[in-house]
């Protein structure tokens, strides 16, 4: 069994609040324990919101983090705090779900990364951001996203 030092992780554990807003949230790392084996983590976020920037009204989408790790892994509860900080945060689907993917990779410097933002209706129209780094590695299994687009009643 490996056991990887985490003494300099700041929330795991403990009980943290929320933050205000995407840029003073604080997503943490850990040692990957395969580190040159090549595998996927996978990350999922079915009620993930922000706000309209331009109504302030809520935003609701489906997120799905695919990634290949490198040396390091995301920290999960800083993840979702990091997700969260975005319920009071007004931006279009675009900079959301591709700016999730750039600090992830600024975090990471994975492999390879992937993020799907299956976004419902705004204005009877869903949105769908997919963002990713590149070709992904040969020999991982990439599992499909298998998110079905927004059918409404239908």
């Amino acid at each position: 069994m490996t056991t990887h030092d985490v003494s300099g992780l700041t929330m795991l554990g403990r009980q943290v609040a929320a933050p205000a807003s995407p840029e003073e949230a604080v997503l943490e790392r850990v040692p990957n324990p395969h580190p040159g084996t090549r595998y996927c983590v996978r990350f999922v976020a079915p009620e993930f919101t922000s706000l309209c920037p331009l109504t302030g009204q809520p935003d609701f989408a489906h997120l799905v983090i695919d990634y290949v790790p490198g040396d390091w892994l995301v920290e999960s509860k800083s993840l979702k705090l990091f997700l969260t900080s975005f319920r009071n945060h007004g931006a279009f689907h675009e900079a959301c779900t591709v700016g999730i993917g750039l600090k992830l990779v600024e975090l990471l410097d994975p492999a390879w990364l992937r993020i799907g933002g299956y976004w419902y209706p705004r204005g009877g129209i869903p949105i769908d951001v997919f963002w990713q780094t590149g070709t992904a590695p040969d020999g991982v299994w990439i599992p499909a996203q298998d998110v079905p687009p927004y059918r409404g009643r239908g």
